[in-house]
């Protein structure tokens, strides 16, 4: 492999020698008692703070180190090795620090009111209000260690459903015009996309099967996982487990149920693109398993890696030339690993390190896809880039909830700009497909597993159980309320849910569609407006996590708490399928 399409890890640690005597030094740095019972004071809360920072930093070196050259080649037990270590040294950090929130809870409000308002605390003053706003919710310290302590048993329901998703599910082989196909979740995800029907049809099938043979284990599983957000929300005084991952996150009700409403309304859009896939791909009768089949055949971008790359910054050209030049810069520094290899952990990802400067974490294939994940991996990095330049260690991660917004408005403003400049009809309707396609599955589908979540998390709080039955049948009538009467949501598509992972972090899926949602609205304001609302932008990509997210996202000139940039959003998949019809 050419070393200059590979990341720059020695940015972190020159060697592995070097690590470990860091991992050394940071087990010298987790002793936090003495300023327990202390955190009543100005400067010992200060001092704490800026102890666990310093604990904090080398450990982020530490964890991303050993995941990245994990990630290089899996089969390397030696970093597997180190990742454990990571781990456990962690779990370390987090007991010898439980007391700090039930402390600093459990002081007057006053004294926090001065903390957060403190000019010698203002890298801490969000972090104050915060606990201000929680305070009702923060247990005693010996009630919080125990829920601390308790947390790996609370989290064995995702960790069970993924071995049973990767170890145990009975996907077995298919055979198709005499030849035998082992099926697994990756061949599960290319035969969608295949045009060839009867094929597709069997996979579903097969896949299907697998998930309904293991439907009794898989439904008392997640019944147990929403039992335990349920139990978690009453134990912390919450008046629901929906309004415990809000309050988490910062994040007012409103945004939430403005989302259900405005998806509810924009429902026959969606209804009227099914009936036109179903129109183009020539069926008489659509199912589920035809959904993902391009309409548009024989287009594709197929560029080289660097090819692509410069594609990418001419999209990108509309948020300057310093934003450019960072993406030159990332390309030039190494901070990507660009191509597959023997071990290499699959997909694609950003992570950030706040002493040096993001990574990204590719597996380029010469496809529309993974031009469109350049796109949107860097625009995760450039987010960090921003953050940790501009916040200090304490503001600089940006919430989940923001995530996922600077890389999709990388790829709205990418793809816009393609079909501005593209002479082929072809390729062009491709593209159109491709912008509706991402807004269904993001935005829609992503809002549909909401409604989901939030059936089986009150289903709960009522005192009623979950069972195979009424899971499946909730599903099968949001399925078919969301695609409409153009597509069959009969048989095994009842039971999808089975086989969501998003599902056992409960209500994460909702941030996916306000991601999308708010990207589309900040990259139609800046190609309408320009450069203030690149600056506006930018100002919000340094924000990290200096506020709320939703108050974050306003700098940008998204307001979630009105229904304005949901309207929006909907337009643009409007418009879009409107051009896609017409071509």
């Amino acid at each position: 492999m050419d070393k200059k399409y590979t990341w720059a890890t020695e940015e972190i640690f020159e060697s592995k020698e070097k690590w470990e005597e860091e991992f050394k030094n940071l087990s010298s740095m987790l002793d936090f008692s003495e300023f327990k019972g202390k955190l009543g004071n100005k400067q010992s809360f200060l001092s704490c703070m800026k102890a666990q920072e310093k604990a904090g930093r080398v450990l982020d070196r530490l964890s991303v180190y050993a995941m990245m050259k994990h990630d290089e080649n899996t089969k390397d037990a030696e970093y597997d090795a180190l990742t454990s270590k990571v781990m456990m040294i962690g779990a370390k950090f987090g007991e010898n620090t439980a007391f700090v929130l039930p402390e600093l809870t459990a002081l007057d409000q006053e004294v926090l009111l001065s903390y957060a308002t403190d000019k010698d605390l203002s890298d801490y003053d969000y972090f104050i209000r915060e606990i201000l706003k929680e305070k009702e919710h923060v247990l005693s310290e010996n009630e919080e260690r125990l829920l601390s302590m308790s947390s790996e048993t609370l989290s064995s329901f995702r960790d069970i459903f993924t071995k049973i998703d990767n170890a145990d599910l009975p996907l077995g082989e298919i055979k198709h015009k005499g030849e035998k196909i082992k099926l697994t979740h990756g061949t599960y995800s290319v035969i969608m996309h295949s045009d060839d029907r009867e094929l597709r049809k069997k996979a579903f099938s097969k896949y299907y099967s697998a998930y309904t043979s293991l439907i009794n284990v898989i439904s008392s599983t997640y019944y147990g996982n929403v039992k335990k957000g349920v139990f978690l929300a009453k134990a912390k005084k919450y008046p629901s487990a929906l309004d415990r991952a809000l309050m988490g996150e910062d994040v007012e009700r409103v945004v939430y149920d403005n989302l259900i409403s405005t998806v509810h309304k924009a429902l026959p859009e969606l209804h009227k693109y099914v009936r036109e896939r179903k129109k183009l791909l020539g069926l008489s009768r659509m199912k589920m398993y035809d959904m993902y089949v391009p309409v548009v055949e024989g287009a594709e971008l197929k560029l080289e890696y660097d090819e692509a790359y410069d594609l990418v910054i001419e999209g990108l050209k509309p948020l300057g030339e310093e934003y450019c030049n960072l993406l030159r810069k990332a390309r030039d520094e190494r901070w990507i690993d660009v191509y597959e290899g023997d071990g290499k952990r699959s997909g694609a990802y950003s992570v950030a390190v706040y002493d040096t400067h993001p990574y990204v974490l590719l597996n380029y294939q010469k496809t529309t896809h993974d031009v469109f994940t350049i796109a949107h991996e860097m625009g995760h990095s450039i987010h960090s880039y921003f953050s940790n330049k501009a916040q200090c260690y304490a503001k600089a991660d940006y919430r989940i909830f923001v995530a996922e917004v600077a890389s999709t408005v990388n790829e709205v403003l990418l793809i816009r700009h393609l079909l501005a400049t593209e002479k082929d009809k072809k390729l062009k309707k491709y593209l159109l497909s491709y912008l509706l396609e991402m807004i269904r599955t993001t935005l829609f589908r992503q809002t549909q597993f909401a409604e989901f979540e939030q059936f089986a998390h009150e289903t709960v709080e009522k005192g009623e159980p979950l069972t195979k039955d009424n899971l499946s049948e909730a599903y099968y009538k949001l399925n078919k309320k969301y695609y409409g009467k153009a597509v069959s949501s009969e048989g095994e598509i009842r039971y999808e849910w089975a086989r969501i992972p998003h599902f056992y972090r409960a209500f994460y899926v909702y941030k996916y569609a306000t991601g999308i949602i708010s990207a589309l609205a900040i990259a139609d304001r800046i190609l309408t407006e320009g450069k203030p609302a690149v600056d506006d932008y930018f100002k919000f990509l340094s924000s990290g996590g200096s506020d709320g997210p939703v108050n974050l996202l306003k700098i940008a000139g998204v307001d979630l708490t009105e229904k304005k940039p949901f309207l929006s959003a909907f337009k643009v998949f409007s418009d879009t399928l409107e051009q896609f019809i017409n071509i």
